[in-house]
């Protein structure tokens, strides 16, 4: 089934191509119906999802009951909210209710939860419609996205390489018309790398902005977040509006009490541009894009200086592997399964954790504390830091990093300079798309606020999507996945 879109009857889209304000526009215009996009969504999968790995598992009749009472409330006009009959998935890594949840690890691959965690509590309590689960990484440890039980997840862009991670899965649903709108994690770029590779907008937001429950062992502590990722700034908000509200299980949320998410008008902002972390190598691409993007930043009317990172870049080296291993080595601990499912790589990562000593974790702490008081500093002259999303284009997508960018050999983290000190912080991040590679992929880059800045991030995000920053590519309209999709059906 088809809508015509903007008035022009003549132009129209499937309704899986359509955003999630599209869709709620639709609806209530009587032009289709929950149940309609339901359909509409589900066999975009059968026929997309085979040559994507994105959804790695769904539950049809439960989407489909979900649909059939959302388009009973709408007909009589009892909304639960703005995102009533939108299809939604969520990452592996997220438990939902009565949906295997597996965190992309054979320890889990047969666990269902009886609960949803909060953030999909809420959406389900507002008429969102869960349908599925995305493809994530084992443990969601690593910037691509592979495991032992899904394989790996293809970029729609270009089917031999990889959408990033942890949230490729959730990325590519998105940008191939899986659904508008997928639920992610973030807990050292991995909404915001992942929708740069993909040409999304995708947000991390502050610390205890979101807040959780219910979830898996929280190896990476609150440094991780809940965030929404969308083929619109207005999808984002949408999501936001929903998920953002504070609970008292969740202490972290607290300072966000009696504070609803709004997304802030601009005034002309100080953003501080950093193009590269010391001597970190950047693809020239990306650096060109991204300087592009920042000189419209001075068109519309914001004061951008270009500058160095506002902080010690060895402190965030220092922490975020200590961090990672030492979660990881707890969570061997007190699963009885890790000796016999968990995959070798995380044995090694783990025993890496066993390794460390009490004083190696607390000078891990200490790094994070320094970074927070310098970007502190910071914060005072700038309202915005301004960096590329990513330090490499997509490469293939089953090897877990690329070993060269620009010209210059680097290790697994070289492509992942630029995220993870937002989350060593607390501080709120998004992706825009800003531009494609001369092969065509997209290009992204991050924006980062100070801790609850997330309502200014995507007050500048709609300033700069209406302004053209970017061009959205429909989720019917990337060529490399219609061309695969040609070949297919000769």
């Amino acid at each position: 089934m088809t809508s015509p879109m903007n008035g022009d009857s003549h132009e129209t889209r499937p309704l899986w191509a359509l955003n999630a304000t599209e869709l709620v526009s639709g609806y209530l215009a009587a032009r289709f119906t929950p149940l309609d996009v339901i359909e509409s969504v589900l066999e975009r999968i059968d026929g997309v999802n085979p040559l994507v790995n994105a959804v790695v598992t769904s539950d049809a009749e439960v989407a489909r009951r979900a649909a059939a009472e959302s388009t009973r409330r709408h007909r009589e006009g009892k909304l639960l909210s703005g995102i009533d009959g939108v299809p939604i998935t969520v990452k592996d890594n997220i438990p939902v209710r009565g949906m295997r949840s597996t965190w992309g690890s054979r320890l889990f691959s047969n666990y269902i939860p009886e609960v949803d965690e909060l953030p999909v509590a809420r959406l389900r309590r507002a008429g969102g419609i869960i349908f599925g689960k995305t493809n994530c990484p084992e443990f969601t440890l690593q910037g691509y996205t592979n495991n032992i039980l899904f394989g790996p997840t293809r970029n729609p862009w270009n089917l031999a390489l990889t959408p990033g991670g942890s949230s490729g899965g959730a990325v590519t649903a998105v940008a191939a018309g899986l659904g508008p709108i997928a639920i992610g994690t973030d807990g050292g770029g991995s909404i915001r790398r992942p929708a740069s590779y993909t040409g999304l907008i995708g947000l991390k937001p502050s610390r205890g902005r979101v807040p959780r429950t219910d979830g898996f062992p929280a190896i990476l502590l609150d440094f991780e977040t809940v965030g929404p990722i969308a083929r619109s700034v207005a999808d984002v908000k949408l999501v936001m509006d929903i998920i953002a509200p504070s609970d008292p299980n969740d202490p972290a949320s607290m300072p966000f009490r009696d504070r609803p998410f709004r997304s802030e008008i601009p005034r002309p902002c100080r953003i501080l541009f950093v193009p590269q972390f010391g001597d970190a190598p950047v693809d020239p691409e990306i650096a060109d894009a991204v300087t592009r993007a920042a000189d419209r930043l001075l068109d519309i009317g914001h004061h951008v200086e270009t500058g160095v990172a506002p902080f010690d870049i060895s402190s965030v080296d220092i922490a975020w592997p200590v961090i990672s291993q030492s979660g990881l080595a707890w969570l061997s601990s007190i699963c009885d399964g890790f000796p016999l499912e968990a995959s070798s790589q995380m044995h090694e990562l783990a025993q890496l954790g066993n390794n460390l000593s009490a004083a190696d974790y607390v000078s891990a702490l200490s790094s994070v504390r320094c970074v927070e008081r310098q970007l502190s500093i910071a914060f005072e002259t700038y309202d915005l830091i301004m960096t590329p999303s990513a330090a490499a284009l997509p490469w293939k997508a089953d090897e877990a990093f690329p070993g060269e960018i620009a010209g210059q050999s680097v290790g697994p983290r070289g492509h992942a300079v630029f995220t993870a000190f937002v989350n060593l912080v607390g501080s709120a991040g998004i992706n825009l798309p800003c531009g494609q590679s001369r092969s065509g992929l997209p290009i992204g880059l991050q924006l980062v606020s100070r801790p609850g800045g997330d309502g200014l991030l995507t007050g500048i995000a709609s300033q700069c999507e209406a302004a053209g920053l970017w061009t959205m590519t429909p989720p019917d309209n990337i060529p490399a996945l219609n061309d695969a999709l040609s070949v297919l059906s000769v």
